[in-house]
């Protein structure tokens, strides 16, 4: 047994950002040498996402993890015993063939995912590296910075649907520096809060941290936005830009798009042309899935109309490779949103990330609405070189502590990838 064999692979149900329980594996080598990792939940969930293995019953209200838990101290544990960790894609390879199904349902997307980066993260501590800089040496890219794209307005189901489209968020485009990128976003979430505040606009605070006003029109939404690049200084297209997530999957009810608050059932043809106007009138250079998930022949119609802004699939590609490859076939969007949990693999989710590239996608590197206070996710964005990161708002340890690396990264020398990494690449 060499020193970096695992000696020992423990779990434990831990709490994620909204108070619901999810998995912490924690690894041990030979040599002593141990770390953990958590896995994230999401609540706008695609279909085609890993599974989340959930007990069920009347404990933590049916969302307790102890079978995830039981499954990693018992079958995974002995399937990984004596295995060298540094071997990261021989790791997920076995965990993936143990499980045996498409989506780990049988073991949990959840209780694989939290055992893979735990993996991760003690092969980095015995090889005594950055992670950062091992995620770069597994990926073979060179680290840099990536672009924030920030939750400053939330409705949908991050916000109990007090607005129909789900985040409007700031992309800080004319930033020089990461540091610059973050002050901006700061000064327009809080220029946001106090124009809600003049107004008497009661506001909640939504999963992700952003400012949920529940506005009963997007248009409302996107004007408060211009406003508050206005007010925190800068100027609109140029300095801030607006990206949306539409989370259209969440509004599919029949063979329409139902938009509740403003009283309206669009098509997809409708859809389309709502975007594309609202692209005109106000400076949106992003649209996360403007349709749903399964409207696939829709979204040529989607892509030809707004092929020069960025056109992100979530549900819609789902962190798959094979629905990215499928998406790149059809001429379908232009960037890809990467979830890690959504894949279930460190290594997986690796492989999506360089299926969209070789298909000429951008990536942007998400968070989950229901996050922890790992870290992980800004290494991640930094060491693949991922262009783009959406973490949530300025608000929140769990988002925080992500901004907080990427402070440190900085620090570190990392370089700024700027808007280079948005759809249409740019060189």
């Amino acid at each position: 047994m060499s020193q970096t064999s695992i000696a020992r692979v423990h779990a434990r149900q831990v709490f994620d950002s909204r108070g619901r329980p999810t998995v912490e594996a924690e690894i041990t080598l030979a040599n002593g040498v141990s770390a953990r990792a958590q896995a994230p939940s999401g609540a706008s969930t695609g279909k085609a996402e890993a599974h989340e293995l959930r007990d069920g019953g009347a404990a933590w209200g049916g969302k307790g993890v102890a079978k995830a838990v039981a499954n990693i101290k018992g079958e995974i544990a002995a399937l990984l015993a004596g295995f060298d960790v540094v071997d990261q894609p021989g790791l997920d390879s076995r965990l993936r063939a143990a499980d045996g199904t498409d989506n780990l349902s049988r073991l949990g997307g959840n209780a694989i995912l939290a055992v893979s980066l735990a993996a991760l993260r003690t092969s980095t501590v015995a090889l005594n590296l950055p992670l950062h800089e091992r995620i770069a040496a597994l990926a073979g890219t060179t680290p840099s910075l990536p672009m924030p794209m920030v939750n400053i307005l939330s409705g949908g189901l991050h916000a109990r649907r007090g607005m129909d489209v789900q985040d409007f968020l700031m992309i800080p485009l004319g930033a020089r520096s990461y540091s610059e990128a973050f002050e901006w976003v700061w000064r327009v979430r809080a220029s946001a809060a106090d124009l809600c505040a003049a107004r008497d606009i009661t506001t909640l605070l939504a999963d992700e941290g952003g400012l949920a006003p529940g506005f009963e029109t997007s248009e409302q939404a996107l004007d408060l936005m211009v406003a508050a690049f206005q007010a925190a200084g800068l100027q609109p297209g140029r300095d801030a830009a607006i990206a949306l997530d539409i989370a259209a999957s969440s509004l599919v009810d029949g063979e329409a798009y139902n938009f509740v608050r403003s009283g309206k059932r669009l098509s997809s043809a409708d859809l389309i042309d709502t975007l594309t106007r609202w692209t005109s009138a106000y400076p949106i250079v992003s649209i996360e899935d403007g349709l749903g998930e399964d409207d696939w022949a829709s979204w040529p119609a989607l892509t030809e109309k707004l092929a020069h802004i960025q056109l992100v699939g979530d549900d819609l590609f789902a962190t798959q490779p094979a629905r990215i490859e499928r998406g790149v076939a059809a001429g379908i969007a232009n960037a890809a949103l990467i979830k890690v949990n959504q894949n279930g693999t460190f290594s997986g989710a690796l492989e999506a990330v360089r299926t969209a590239r070789d298909g000429g996608y951008a990536t942007i590197i998400s968070a989950r609405s229901g996050e922890t206070e790992d870290d992980f996710l800004a290494d991640f964005a930094a060491g693949i070189d991922g262009g783009q990161i959406k973490i949530g708002s300025v608000r929140n340890s769990e988002r925080l502590a992500k901004y907080n690396q990427l402070l440190r990264l900085e620090e570190a020398g990392l370089r700024w990838s700027g808007a280079r990494g948005l759809a249409p690449l740019r060189a």
